[in-house]
């Protein structure tokens, strides 16, 4: 698909840099920028005594102030670059602000999460799984190591033969079409005549060369790393500009107690991430 419309989701410590990087972005796509500055409110005070109520609200008050100050430095920012941009505030109950991010992502063609949303752990996570399960888009994860493009040269697809993987391929098709190189990483494959055939990767690469993709298959051994790391250090040694990838095969819950690839990733990003549930 091609990609007109970019959201940005940053909070109200973001650095200026994720600002620059989504403005370059859509610059070098000729897309419109929406600017969503997210603010998680202050969860309300237990017990209805007066005294806690009156400095809750004051206390919100306060942030929502803050919130409505930074917009004004996003929008003098975005005033200057020439860009078509749209900036709006969000001051989001805790609760709601992923469904209500995943709901406005809808009617973008990307999301980009910014990387300095670890200052807000709370934010980050809800916005990803938000925009993950509740917008049927793409998302793109920042690096702080490698500069952003959805026009890439080198894509590292993350392949499992997984619903998730599919969906990542067919949502950056216009990316892998235009990359010089294409190649499709799979870690420990198991040839199995209903899942990876008889030869892992081949049915994926025959795919992908129908689109102009030049594809290379890279089946590798974990030798006991985790899958992750594994990804992480093929992406760094092939000098990857993206790594696409299917986002929780296994369910949230799961992935919260016992890791997993999407959480590593996630935390961990050496290389901007293309991600899809």
């Amino acid at each position: 698909m091609s990609y007109k419309s970019i959201l940005a989701v940053v909070g109200v410590d973001e650095e200026k840099r994720d600002l620059h990087e989504a403005v370059e972005l859509c610059r070098e796509i000729d897309a419109h920028l929406s600017v969503v500055v997210v603010l998680l409110a202050p969860p309300p005070p237990m017990g209805d005594a007066g005294i806690i109520a009156t400095v809750w609200l004051e206390q919100s008050q306060a942030e929502q102030e803050r919130l409505k100050a930074y917009v004004i430095k996003v929008n003098d920012l975005l005033l200057q670059t020439g860009i078509s941009y749209s900036v709006e505030a969000k001051f989001a109950a805790i609760a709601s602000a992923g469904d209500d991010l995943g709901e406005q992502a809808r009617y973008s063609d990307l999301t980009i999460i910014g990387s300095g949303l670890r200052f807000d752990p709370d934010l980050k996570s809800r916005a990803i799984d938000g925009c993950l399960f509740n917008s049927a888009r793409p998302i793109l994860l920042p690096s702080s190591k490698r500069p952003m493009s959805l026009r890439p040269k080198t894509v590292m697809i993350a392949w499992d033969s997984s619903l998730e993987a599919t969906r990542a391929v067919g949502a950056s098709l216009d990316i892998i079409a235009q990359a010089e190189t294409v190649r499709v990483v799979l870690v420990d494959p198991q040839a199995d005549r209903r899942q990876n055939g008889e030869e892992p990767g081949a049915d994926v690469g025959r795919y992908l060369a129908q689109h102009s993709a030049s594809v290379i298959i890279d089946q590798l051994p974990s030798m006991g790393r985790p899958i992750a790391e594994v990804l992480q250090q093929h992406a760094t040694d092939i000098t990857a500009d993206m790594i696409v990838m299917g986002a929780y095969g296994h369910s949230r819950i799961r992935e919260r107690i016992f890791g997993g690839v999407t959480l590593s990733m996630i935390d961990d990003a050496n290389v901007p991430v293309f991600m899809v549930h």
